[in-house]
């Protein structure tokens, strides 16, 4: 009887324990990738490409690792529309949370990827 206790708590610590190791992500970006530091490039042309061109990458990432589920082509001005509403709605996130969204909504998914 023990050991069938015992059997039925073993995958609950499995969990437990990846759950406890997983480490946060960790994100290559900007020293700033807030809402503000995104609003702020609005006046500073040369700033918003560099984040036009980070999110270009960071969805290459993306399409590099979901290739079933990749984002098609996408323009600069779709990029800085949806990343200027994800802002407008999440006044406190970064402009990093909105390229995650992105690649959710436009790889076809529309929802986060689960590990």
């Amino acid at each position: 009887m023990i050991k069938l206790t015992q059997l039925a708590c073993l995958p609950c610590a499995a969990l437990l324990a990846a759950t406890v190791g997983a480490t946060p992500l960790n994100i290559l970006g900007f020293d700033d990738m807030s809402r503000a530091a995104w609003v702020a490039a609005k006046d500073d042309p040369e700033q918003r490409h560099s984040y036009v061109v980070w999110i270009r990458g960071f969805l290459t990432g993306h399409n590099y690792g979901e290739q079933s589920q990749q984002v098609s082509s996408i323009s600069s001005a779709t990029i800085e529309n949806f990343v200027n509403r994800y802002c407008i709605q999440n006044p406190g996130g970064q402009f990093s949370d909105a390229a995650f969204r992105l690649s959710d909504q436009f790889s076809g998914r529309n929802q986060p990827i689960k590990k």
